[in-house]
């Protein structure tokens, strides 16, 4: 059978094109996803929903992000402030005190949206894997990035042991310290993490030392 578009009409898109959406309604979308995350939590959240909050059709979603979990992590990487990427100051512990004050800067903002996707990573695969690679990953390897830089300038030896922990010790306090909001009461105190535990086990002194 012959697929040829009758004479006047519009090619077909070619099969798994998606159709374009302009930024300014992108964002739309992403802030109705982040509002019901929000309000209702990870579990509340669907496509149906994010379609009639924006009357948008549930089609479009689908061709842009083929599943919830991609729909929600596009919207929260377009929401969040990269944390360590671009720190640089030409020392390894400028760097992670850098790195402190930037995750301490954003301490408190948007509480109930972090509440609701921390509860969904653990409970839902697909979504997790979906943060890893799009939110967390390039995290990671900025974290990484400051350590090779100052394996390089000669400040901490390429095979120090605890170099695999940094980033995973970082990461896991700006996720636990919440848990522990009388520990974590000012913008000082993840910078005294720093000087009192990363620097040491790094063999590194820490401020004023």
């Amino acid at each position: 059978m012959s697929t040829q578009a009758a004479p006047g009409s519009a090619p077909a898109a070619p099969a798994g094109r998606r159709s374009k959406i302009t930024p300014e309604r992108e964002r739309e979308l992403f802030e109705a996803v982040l509002d019901l995350l929000r309000e209702r939590g990870y579990d509340a959240v669907t496509m149906e929903g994010v379609a009639a909050r924006t009357k948008c059709g549930k089609a479009t979603l689908y061709r842009q992000w083929k599943t919830k979990s991609q729909l929600v992590t596009a919207a929260l990487d377009t929401s969040r402030c990269a944390l360590f990427t671009g720190v640089d100051t030409g020392s390894l512990a400028g760097d992670l005190r850098a790195a402190a004050r930037a995750a301490s800067d954003r301490r408190g903002r948007d509480t109930a949206l972090m509440e609701a996707v921390g509860h969904a990573y653990l409970h839902h695969p697909d979504l997790r894997r979906a943060l890893r690679e799009t939110v967390i990953n390039p995290e990671v390897a900025a974290l990484d990035g400051i350590l090779h830089r100052a394996a390089e300038r000669g400040e901490i030896a390429a095979d120090h042991p605890a170099l695999d922990f940094v980033a995973p010790a970082f990461l896991g306090v700006l996720r636990v310290e919440r848990l522990f909001e009388d520990r974590f009461a000012d913008r000082d105190a993840l910078p005294a993490f720093v000087d009192a535990v990363l620097l040491p086990a790094l063999g590194l002194a820490p401020a004023g030392a």
